[in-house]
């Protein structure tokens, strides 16, 4: 063992003539050979095949296919719920970017078929007002030649303005335009609902089938297209409009099932709450619903009262105008003139006051309180309380719904008895519109 020796001496210090010496022993070190790992021989692209189907591949695989004999897939339990949630997690990403792609399809044809109604509406009224001046003109002019070119373009005009309008009266664009907003207004929500099963984590298989049977069902209920699968826009009998998959009964899942803190009792469902949720769906389907479906019927016909009579009118002048100067009567310029400006009076109300858009609109309300309605009885039908929504936020939710307060949400259901007549009742269960 060797020895180090260190000396000093602080003699420029008049108070310390102390001599320190200390010792240091340094250990001596054995080298020994140094022995480095073998790298195996296979390539890196081969482990990494090999990790992955020994993460990916089931086990039951591997047994019935000979190609997987030689590959280990004892694997343990978590990786494979995680890989299992992981990939619920990517299809419901996946399924969120479907659904914002649509909620911009909709918001643009929505914005252009908006364009469509403004420049339609325009465009026929100013045709039909240059025809009817031109009858006009005709009618005071005693010069063939201007008599019959006024004649011959008025006739073209009115024609044309025939023509345009029974396409409008046909696929009415303002109704299309507030079809197109609701589904793009309803893509968002499901967009946010998507966001918040991920933010909770542990999404299922049910999760999963559930968004895609909404997005069809939206499909289904708003088309893009205009030929084939356009919705009636005059239908026999007015009926709520439907946008939601049939609803069924939640399925738990298998931690739900087990005796967890979050399933005891009877999930915030109390006699008094299933009560009050009854009365409010009676409210709902008596007063409300069927207000709403009352004024679409009556805005429906009053509708087809105006698509009727905007061609006729546009007809019967330019019928006017062929006869303009080939009989002796007052009659052609009458009916060149005034048919015009009814037709113009008539456009105006029915695309400029978008009527097609509020019978949409009423339509739409009245989808609203069929969706409470059947999303209400399908809670308080479910004989097991775990498979229900929790009582509490169900009830807020109801409650927000209708534009209430819980208080007012429970005097609603103060207020009304099942003894009473329906009709006694004269307070709707929305406040919100």
């Amino acid at each position: 063992m060797g020895t180090t020796m260190l000396s000093c001496k602080f003699s420029s210090l008049p108070y310390c003539s102390r001599r320190i010496t200390a010792t240091i022993n340094v250990p001596k070190i054995k080298v020994t050979k140094i022995s480095t790992p073998r790298l195996p021989n296979r390539s890196l692209v081969a482990e990494l095949d090999y990790d992955y189907l020994n993460s990916y591949i089931p086990t039951t695989h591997a047994k019935e296919d000979p190609c997987y004999s030689n590959i280990n897939t004892t694997t343990s339990t978590s990786p494979s719920r995680s890989s299992t949630n992981s990939m619920e997690v990517a299809k419901l990403h996946l399924i969120m970017e479907i659904v914002a792609d649509r909620v911009e399809m909709h918001k643009n044809i929505g914005a252009q078929r908006d364009n469509w109604n403004s420049l339609l509406t325009t465009s026929v009224n100013m045709i039909t007002l240059s025809a009817a001046t031109m009858v006009g003109l005709a009618g005071v002019s005693s010069i063939g030649a201007p008599v019959v070119a006024l004649k011959v373009s008025s006739t073209i005009l009115y024609m044309a303005a025939t023509g345009l309008l029974v396409v409008m009266n046909k696929i009415q664009p303002s109704q299309l335009a507030e079809e197109q907003r609701n589904a793009a207004r309803l893509f968002k929500l499901l967009h946010r609902e998507l966001r918040t099963k991920l933010s909770l984590g542990n999404p299922s298989e049910n999760d999963v089938d559930e968004a895609i049977e909404k997005v069809l069902a939206l499909d289904r209920a708003y088309p893009l297209p205009l030929l084939g699968s356009m919705l009636e826009k005059f239908p026999q009998t007015v009926e709520p409009a439907v946008w939601w998959p049939r609803q069924r009964q939640r399925r738990l899942r298998k931690q739900e099932l087990s005796s967890g803190g979050t399933l005891k009792g009877r999930n915030g469902w109390k006699p008094r709450l299933e009560d009050e949720m009854r009365k409010v769906v009676m409210v709902l389907k008596n007063k409300d619903m069927e207000d709403y479906l009352r004024m679409s019927n009556e805005v429906l016909n009053f509708n087809k009262v105006l698509a009727v009579s905007s061609p006729l009118l546009t007809g019967l002048a330019a019928l006017g105008s062929c006869f303009l100067g080939s009989v002796n009567a007052s009659w052609p310029v009458m009916l060149g003139v005034l048919g015009g400006a009814l037709a113009s009076v008539v456009n105006t109300i029915e695309h400029g006051g978008q009527v097609g858009m509020v019978f949409e609109m009423y339509r739409a309300n009245a989808g609203f309180f069929k969706l409470m309605e059947e999303t209400i009885e399908l809670n308080i039908n479910e004989q097991d309380p775990h498979k229900r929504e929790n009582g509490e936020l169900f009830e807020i939710k109801v409650a927000l719904q209708l534009g209430r307060s819980l208080s007012q949400l429970r005097q609603l259901g103060a207020k009304i008895s099942f003894s009473h007549e329906e009709n006694d009742f004269e307070e709707f269960a929305s406040k919100l519109f």
